[in-house]
């Protein structure tokens, strides 16, 4: 099993634990907003860091960026298999075809 499913697979678990006890059932009780602005945080200090240039921060960046943007979507009961069936109906496509192809 890939790491990336097993992190979705404990953020999916996470979602009764005791946010007492869980930083992912911490936010996940805060709700999709704050996950979704937690997600926003992430995402910036990984941009930050690739304008940077520093490979190992930009990884851990990434890697906390990736953690959030699968909490949100936790949040909004969107899985990873979601994600995965998207990129695989997109795939193979052109991205200015498949951008230009969406709706308004």
């Amino acid at each position: 099993m890939r790491t990336i499913d097993r992190l979705a697979e404990t953020i999916e678990a996470r979602k009764g634990a005791d946010p007492d006890t869980s930083w992912t059932a911490n936010l996940l009780a805060k709700g999709p907003e704050k996950c979704a602005e937690k997600f926003g945080e992430e995402a910036v200090e990984a941009i930050i860091e690739a304008v940077k240039g520093d490979r190992a921060r930009l990884a851990s960046e990434a890697a906390d960026t990736i953690y959030h943007l699968l909490v949100m979507c936790a949040a909004r009961d969107v899985r990873l298999a979601d994600i995965e069936a998207e990129l695989e109906r997109r795939e193979g496509s052109s991205g200015i075809a498949e951008k230009a192809s969406r709706p308004r």
